[in-house]
């Protein structure tokens, strides 16, 4: 009996509560009906921003990573022993430089071979033309002679170019960076011998939003840092800028960067791009909160003798709290950049004094 009297007072007091509840809810709703229809009857207070275009230099960062601008792996383009090694890894070799011999003497003797065949061939060419203009031989004779010479010409040139391959040189200049052989190794063509990496000149390859890649150009120059050698400013050119961007909307633009003596960077090393604009822009940048709703809405109020109008704009880049007006503002207008929430068109506004 106890527990169903304890129930029921319970029971009781839970509604009496809600009904409490629900009677203080409806008193603060009409005190606000009653506030906004008061709002309604006099000005609005906003917080307003003066509309000027200033100068604006638009520049960004970017980073990315340093590679050789040039690179390459040297395979072996003919077989033979390793005579003599000349270069080992981190060695500085110039372009054209020898680098390694190969073993050619039997290559030699077929030069020499060829170079016989194709000597005597040529007399015996020159002796069938000279033999044609009186009559002795036929004009196939001459031709049969003529073809004879010529593929002497084409083994003999094979030949020289077989012996010149011996003597291994390097096609490009840069820094032995990886070495595959050994002195007394035998190679075939095709035998990778090198990695050869010219450090010179580097590239730094970034990627850049599409609202920053639109004022970038080939041959454009930039300044490029790293935290390795943090004092030190590193001149850049940029030398390609994708057509595409990737599914980011980042665009890949690369670099050619010059390093500096005594203070060479490296490949694989962290960089820094500082892209700047040679021009500044008369730009109209307004607070991100002037916009209705938000910046993709395009709509603000501006005033005009203390009335709210609705205004469509153009929005560019944003930056910070700021946001670029590409079109719908002019110089000298108030644009509404607080209690827009109040606000309907043609609204009375009174600007207040903002909070410091």
């Amino acid at each position: 009996m106890k527990k169903i009297i304890i129930w029921g007072l319970v029971t009781v007091g839970a509604v009496v509560l809600i009904m409490w509840k629900l009677n203080a809810n409806k008193k603060a709703n009409e005190a606000k009906i009653e506030f906004v229809k008061q709002s309604n009857i006099g000005d609005i207070p906003v917080l307003v921003q003066k509309v000027s275009r200033n100068d604006f230099a638009d520049g960004f960062l970017a980073n990315g990573n340093f590679t050789p601008i040039r690179e390459l792996s040297y395979l072996a383009e003919t077989s033979g022993r390793i005579t003599k090694l000349l270069v080992d890894e981190g060695s500085v070799v110039k372009q054209g430089q020898a680098i390694a011999y190969l073993d050619g003497e039997i290559i030699s003797t077929d030069l020499e071979s060829a170079k016989a065949n194709l000597q005597q061939l040529k007399v015996d060419k020159d002796r069938y033309e000279a033999a044609f203009k009186t009559g002795g031989v036929t004009q196939k004779q001459v031709d049969d002679a003529r073809l004879q010479y010529d593929l002497a010409k084409t083994r003999f040139d094979a030949a020289s170019r077989r012996v010149r391959d011996t003597y291994v040189k390097a096609p490009i200049s840069g820094v032995i960076n990886k070495k595959y052989i050994e002195q007394g190794a035998y190679l075939s063509p095709g035998n990778k011998m090198f990695d050869i990496v010219d450090v010179t000149r580097l590239k730094l390859a970034v990627s850049v939003p599409e609202t920053q890649v639109v004022g970038l150009k080939k041959g454009q120059k930039v300044e490029v840092t790293s935290s390795v050698f943090p004092e030190t400013k590193y001149n850049a050119v940029i030398t390609f800028i994708a057509a595409k961007g990737d599914n980011s909307l980042n665009y890949p633009v690369e670099m050619e960067v010059t390093n500096v003596s005594g203070k060479e960077l490296k490949a694989g090393m962290y960089g820094t791009a500082h892209f700047t604009s040679p021009e500044t822009d008369q730009t109209i940048f307004i607070a991100r909160t002037a916009f209705i709703g938000g910046v993709n809405s395009n709509e603000v109020y501006v005033m005009e003798n203390n009335v709210a109008k609705k205004r469509k704009v153009v929005a560019g880049r944003i930056i910070g709290d700021q946001v670029e007006i590409r079109e719908g503002l002019r110089n000298g207008e108030t644009v509404i950049t607080s209690g827009q929430i109040n606000l309907t068109e043609g609204a009375k506004v009174a600007v207040q004094q903002a909070a410091k």
